[in-house]
């Protein structure tokens, strides 16, 4: 397919993704640096909550480059990583109820697109009530067949709510340890459920 319509940005990061593609890991390092700092500041502007942009930021990478082959050259890849992290932090604020300021103006993102936020704060009825109490139990299933140090760290994170820091300094553990072994262990989360999809 002709690249002729593609940035020289977005040419560059056409040939990262396909060297992704192939295995490279450098390539799936070079596509978080140059989109890290302006993915995390848009979920930032959206949730206003420090923690939480780090895990939505995390996590669009992570869904990112799983679908990496699903990705078409038609349009620039940040239009396609934005789509998805803003995809992604609005079914978070939706579950969370978050109250998001200025829905009405929506948000710019460093390609200059306006994405606007249709947050839906609706109490769950019993039936929903009763589905989550499954997937929380049906989820704590799955974190305890998780490695130890990956349960441990996930226990901390998602069923005692502690930050980053405070896990890093109760564990003793670098920050940046802590960050990249949470990824792993929420890519083996998602692969897990993924495989028991069915009874989610």
């Amino acid at each position: 397919m002709s690249k002729s319509h593609l940035s020289e940005k977005a040419q560059k990061d056409l040939e990262l993704v396909e060297s992704a593609i192939k295995g490279d890991q450098s390539a799936y390092a070079e596509l978080m640096d140059r989109y890290r700092e302006s993915i995390y500041f848009m979920m930032l502007k959206m949730v206003n909550n420090t923690d939480d942009a780090d895990d939505l930021t995390i996590e669009a990478f992570g869904k990112a480059f799983n679908r990496l082959k699903q990705y078409s050259p038609s349009y620039a890849f940040s239009t396609w990583l934005y789509k998805i992290a803003s995809n992604n932090c609005i079914d978070f604020i939706r579950k969370k109820r978050i109250k998001v300021t200025s829905m009405d103006t929506g948000i710019t993102n460093s390609e200059g697109e306006k994405i606007y936020i249709d947050a839906k704060s609706d109490n769950k009825d019993p039936e929903e009530v009763a589905i989550h109490k499954q997937k929380v139990l049906l989820m704590r299933e799955l974190v305890g067949k998780l490695k130890p140090r990956y349960r441990l760290l996930v226990e901390k994170r998602y069923f005692e709510e502690l930050s980053y820091e405070e896990i890093s300094q109760e564990l003793n553990l670098p920050l940046g340890t802590v960050k990249a072994q949470l990824f792993r262990a929420r890519d083996f989360l998602s692969n897990m459920i993924a495989k028991t999809k069915d009874t989610i």
